[in-house]
């Protein structure tokens, strides 16, 4: 009994530190800063008495981890299946360019900066935000961005073979 109220404690937590996250908001997620990785350090340190409370056997940690897994699964199937869901909980790509154009709003809403757009424009080879024709702050935290200055540099092209048919 007492590794189930262990098990049931974390998913708890875990239903409580990702609504804090969706709440708080989340800039990049793919690519932590130093402050970042920090506070995701301290807050599992925060937390691992609310989940385990006084055991800290092995067992009792097995059953914090499993109780985190199997949250963490249902939540992706629930997710898979309900965009809805999806949507409340990991939120909505947001277009930060259109056109050359920065759409101020969403940069704010982001909470990126304008620095930080033009840094992950030039990751992307384009010099110039008004040579981007759109650019996205993907679900992930990633920034996709498209230009049709951009060349994508491929491989020296190889003579096709030919096909010879049972006539030849």
């Amino acid at each position: 009994m007492n590794f189930l109220i262990i098990s049931l404690k974390s998913i708890a937590v875990y239903v409580f530190i990702v609504a804090a996250i969706r709440l708080f908001g989340k800039k990049e997620l793919s690519q932590l800063s130093v402050i970042d990785l920090v506070f995701i350090l301290l807050i599992s340190n925060a937390v691992q008495n609310a989940m385990v409370g006084d055991d800290t056997s092995l067992l009792g940690g097995f059953a914090a981890a499993g109780g985190l897994f199997v949250m963490n699964f249902v939540l992706k199937k629930v997710m898979f299946k309900h965009e809805a869901i999806s949507r409340l909980i990991q939120g909505e790509p947001l277009m930060l360019v259109y056109q050359g154009k920065v759409k101020e709003e969403a940069l704010d809403k982001s909470g990126l900066s304008l620095d930080e757009l033009h840094a992950a424009i030039r990751e992307h080879g384009v010099e110039d935000i008004k040579k981007v024709d759109l650019a996205i702050l993907e679900v992930d935290g990633n920034i996709s961005v498209l230009s049709n200055d951009y060349k994508h540099k491929t491989s020296k092209k190889r003579k096709g073979h030919k096909i010879l048919s049972k006539n030849e």
